[in-house]
């Protein structure tokens, strides 16, 4: 009993220090954003004394220089509907290929799971290529290229799951008349939710925090709030160091508020979607 009790204590000192480690660099960025641009060079692990403490000028000032609400607000428009878009239509292209068994879904199958292992830097420029030529390259454009890449994941992990819901279940409701989209909608889909959080959680960091994919796409014409950020870039490689820390914390808001809302359904939607992957 004293050697288990010892093991647990060193399993937690050990928890303890990574998390430490983990939450780090937030607390340093939090930090600093209450201090002034001169001073966070000279002593960026220094708490913010009464010299230094800059109050919000940094939020203010990194607010006008980036036009940080237009921003925030096409990273809004992009992420919600982009991962409404991965839900919606990689649950029901899952249903699918999962009950319908023909040469093509299964091509299909494999074709999304190959998806997953092609590096992005692969594609990228013939990606861009193709945007330009369909014309998608809007805000409104890029939640159809977030779709494409989405839909690896997301439809492995529906599928995974679909194949744990008993069939029956199913054939009931189309015996009782249900049609195949309303057999989707009103049995298949309510028992989806879990791995549906799970798969609006990752996406939705995913989508909110990226950079390369909205600059290669729409560019600079509408400022996503990574893009935006990086106008805090002066000439000569100088960085308004201040108001870069308070637009950072600004942008981790909304997406930790989401994550700690939902995250108990991480892990319950990722075993689901696993059992059978």
């Amino acid at each position: 009993m004293i050697r288990m009790k010892k093991s647990l204590w060193g399993v937690s000192a050990l928890l303890f220090i990574l998390a430490i480690l983990f939450l780090s660099p937030v607390l340093i960025v939090l930090m600093n954003s209450f201090k002034g641009r001169l001073f966070i060079s000279n002593a960026p692990f220094a708490f913010p004394d009464e010299n230094t403490f800059a109050r919000l000028a940094n939020y203010y000032e990194g607010i006008f220089k980036i036009g940080f609400f237009s921003a925030f607000g096409y990273s809004l428009f992009i992420t919600v509907f982009s991962v409404l878009a991965i839900i919606l239509f990689t649950s029901m292209l899952a249903w699918y290929i999962t009950r319908v068994k023909t040469p093509l879904t299964r091509l299909i199958y494999f074709a999304l799971v190959f998806s997953m292992i092609v590096p992005f830097q692969m594609v990228m420029f013939t990606m861009s290529k193709v945007v330009n030529m369909l014309h998608l390259d809007t805000p409104a454009g890029l939640i159809v290229v977030y779709l494409g890449f989405g839909a690896g994941l997301a439809s492995f992990m529906f599928s995974g799951f679909i194949k744990s819901v008993p069939l029956a279940l199913e054939e009931a409701a189309m015996i009782d008349g249900c049609s195949p989209p309303r057999t989707f909608f009103s049995v298949v889909f309510p028992m989806l939710v879990p791995t549906a959080i799970t798969v609006a959680i990752l996406n939705a960091m995913w989508i909110w925090n990226d950079y390369l994919l909205p600059y290669l796409t729409i560019g600079t014409n509408h400022k996503t709030i990574p893009i935006a950020i990086q106008y805090l870039r002066g000439g000569y490689g100088a960085v308004d160091m201040g108001a870069m820390m308070a637009m950072l914390v600004l942008a981790m808001i909304p997406v930790i508020i989401f994550y700690l809302t939902c995250q108990k359904y991480i892990i319950s939607g990722v075993i689901a979607g696993a059992v059978k992957g």
